[in-house]
């Protein structure tokens, strides 16, 4: 028989699906993250949940290895990773607020501190050759460039663009998709992505809906020939080599330059985010620390003049 937490958290995670329109990965890691709090100071009411058992719960998550289960060299688990687990349940214990239900208050809990995050760059010179990197009038060509153009000119989440349709109106500027959180927001396509979606869409013979699919499998030998994101990561990492980019390149690496090329000419912080579909624009604001170089030419241009 299911305690009165368990209850409660099955209730929660229910109205993070529904009412707050989280994805089922997000509810999925929401269950996994509050599972093993629950596990742990092993309770059964919400009254049960106090700063003790947070703090001791917290030791322990600082002191577990991670990465063990992928094969890799075990380590501390990341900081970014532990605010995981205090993030869904300081979550919990508002949506426990809400409904009047007597607990830990959710601002008790204070997220660990994490280091500034760093960004994946290449240079101008690098994306050129990356964009160029996927030659020839075949199939399986046209349709790499059609995405790695798409990549550049939408700012698209490598999930946006595995889900695209194929009837797609490409004649428009720009299109809306839904993104993180199942928002709506407005993508647009530049010439040469559209000249790109164009000739690739030409050569198609097949009849499947979605826009980028695997090429020479039939339906038969795949059923879903929908791209995974997994393989437009394989893609992206193909051309970069082939293009002789030693830097790790992802499609994430893309959306960076996506952004980062946007604030160099000029576009304003609140736009940019628009476009990225950021929900805080304390997640745009980590494109400036890179596009603020032109502060060293106004320094050395204005500063100590009159002495």
């Amino acid at each position: 028989m299911a305690t009165e937490i368990e209850n409660l958290k099955r209730q929660f995670l229910e109205y993070v699906e529904i009412e707050k329109g989280r994805s089922l990965k997000t509810v999925e890691n929401y269950d996994h993250y509050l599972t093993r709090f629950f596990g742990f100071v092993k309770i059964s009411k919400p009254s049960q949940i106090t700063d003790d058992n947070i703090r001791e719960f917290r030791l322990w998550l600082n002191r577990q290895e991670g990465q063990r289960e992928k094969g890799l060299s075990a380590g501390t688990l990341k900081k970014k990773t532990q605010n995981y687990y205090l993030i869904a349940l300081r979550s919990f214990l508002k949506y426990l607020m809400r409904r009047g239900i007597e607990s830990l208050p959710p601002d008790r809990i204070e997220l660990a501190k994490v280091g500034e995050r760093h960004l994946d760059l290449i240079s101008n010179d690098e994306l050129n050759r990356l964009l160029n990197a996927a030659k020839g009038t075949d199939e399986k060509s046209l349709r790499d460039r059609a995405i790695l153009e798409l990549l550049f000119s939408t700012g698209l989440r490598v999930s946006e663009l595995c889900s695209l349709p194929r009837d797609l109106d490409i004649k428009q500027d720009s299109t809306p998709i839904r993104g993180k959180g199942e928002k709506i927001r407005v993508v647009f396509f530049s010439d040469t992505a559209k000249k790109a979606l164009t000739e690739y869409l030409k050569v198609r013979k097949d009849m499947d809906e979605a826009l980028f699919v695997n090429v020479g499998k039939s339906k038969k030998e795949d059923k879903e020939r929908r791209l995974t994101p997994r393989s437009i990561e394989r893609l992206v990492k193909f051309y970069a080599i082939k293009a002789g980019i030693s830097k790790k390149v992802t499609p994430h690496v893309i959306r960076h330059s996506f952004a980062t090329d946007l604030l160099n000419n000029g576009a304003d912080l609140r736009s940019v985010q628009a476009l990225l579909g950021h929900a805080n624009i304390g997640t745009t604001q980590i494109y400036t620390h890179v596009t603020d170089v032109h502060l060293r030419d106004v320094h050395k241009k204005f500063h100590g003049k009159k002495k």
